[in-house]
């Protein structure tokens, strides 16, 4: 990390406070520090505010922290450090006096537990200043919301008039330090909007995002948004006299059909690969030993739907499939739309969501021989 500050004026800057225990989070260490997509939250939410047009980050953390901090944050540039205090509001206020020498025109307030910051919300606040002191990110409320009292219901309340409040907050620079070091208010203010309108500033609103979701429990950790999963399969079995011939489900007339592991649907077990692969879940060899007597003839479909099971069991669902039959015979094409229709079916999508095309070898190899079919799958998985 570099602490070398910008050699201009500073038009944007901002304090993430990172100063919290987190402990409801359920992690080994301070949520802040956490692992998080590949990184950590608060790597993560440096390099958005950056991302943003920030110029200069003052990063507020906790006592006896800085060298952990510096290598979480090695290779960033513009970064400043400084210990909080027992409270959020006098943690702020702490990096904003450090801000003072740079004297920026804006200044963003965020809370390092919302690492995902689109740049379009900072676009958004630092409009809003040009015309008002402060901004504040808000989502409307969706749910009936009510009144609570020792447990009863007491009143319901009007969420027409309610909003969700976000963070990064942004205030012109000068307004806010004034706000924060008047502040008499309660020693634990609930953000830096409440300072700010105790002073008489007025905070408008702009629209949020659901990305700039908060981690504050031990399942913020585990899923967080929609994650994108690819797998791939390849498989390969010979023709035989005497075999029934099993594609994608369809059982398809031909002199030949293809000898081994269950029916030896190769079209199904590139796909079954495919899907576990995506998930982390091994191959189908792992799940279905061919050693194992029980699956001796055995309908393959049995494996695709375990397979979606798994996927499904670890938060994923199937977005598409592309399968690839390589073959010289018989003909693919006549059965194709019957074949995309039961792949659909046991993958729990629509038939749209899955292309079966066909080549040859142009008589190369033992597919080109008419020895055997190979067949290979692209499977994406989503998360629920």
């Amino acid at each position: 990390m570099s602490q070398e500050t910008p050699d201009r004026p500073v038009k944007l800057a901002a304090v993430i406070v990172a100063a919290g225990k987190g402990l409801r989070a359920g992690q080994p260490l301070p949520k802040q520090f956490a692992p998080w997509r590949g990184s950590t939250v608060l790597r993560h939410a440096v390099e958005n505010m950056q991302a943003g047009g920030v110029e200069l980050t003052c990063v507020v953390i906790p006592e006896n922290s800085e060298e952990a901090v510096l290598q979480l944050l090695d290779g960033l540039e513009s970064c400043l450090l400084v210990t909080g205090s027992d409270t959020r509001q006098a943690s702020v206020f702490n990096g904003l006096e450090v801000l003072t020498a740079f004297a920026p025109e804006i200044v963003l307030i965020h809370d390092a537990a919302r690492p995902d910051c689109p740049p379009e919300v900072i676009g958004r606040l630092v409009a809003a200043c040009g015309e008002q002191t402060g901004a504040i990110p808000v989502l409307p409320v969706v749910d009936s919301m009510v009144v609570a009292t020792d447990g009863l219901m007491a009143d319901k309340a009007d969420r027409e008039s309610l909003r969700r409040v976000q963070t990064p907050q942004a205030f012109r620079f000068a307004d806010i330090l004034a706000a924060h070091q008047h502040w008499d208010g309660p020693k634990n203010a609930g953000d830096d909007a409440q300072v700010a309108q105790a002073s008489g500033m007025e905070v408008t609103l702009v629209d949020g995002d659901e990305r700039l979701q908060k981690l504050t429990f031990a399942g913020d950790f585990v899923q967080t948004r929609c994650m994108i999963r690819t797998g791939t399969g390849y498989d390969v079995h010979r023709l035989a006299a005497g075999e029934e011939l099993w594609l994608c489900g369809i059982k398809i007339d031909h002199d030949k059909g293809l000898a081994g592991h269950s029916d030896a649907d190769v079209a199904l077990h590139a796909v079954v690969d495919a899907v576990l692969g995506a998930c982390g879940e091994g191959d189908i060899g792992q799940h279905f030993p061919p050693s194992d007597p029980q699956w001796r003839g055995a309908p393959s479909s049995r494996f695709v739907e375990h397979a979606v099971l798994l996927a499904r069991a670890k938060g994923f669902a199937v977005g598409n499939v592309d399968l690839a039959i390589i073959c010289e015979a018989p003909k693919i094409g006549p059965h194709r739309e019957a074949m995309r229709a039961k792949l659909a079916q046991l993958l729990g999508v629509q038939p749209e969501c899955v292309n079966v095309k066909a080549t040859t070898t142009e008589r190369l190899g033992f597919t080109g021989r008419g020895e055997g079919i190979a067949a290979q799958a692209v499977a994406t998985l989503h998360s629920n």
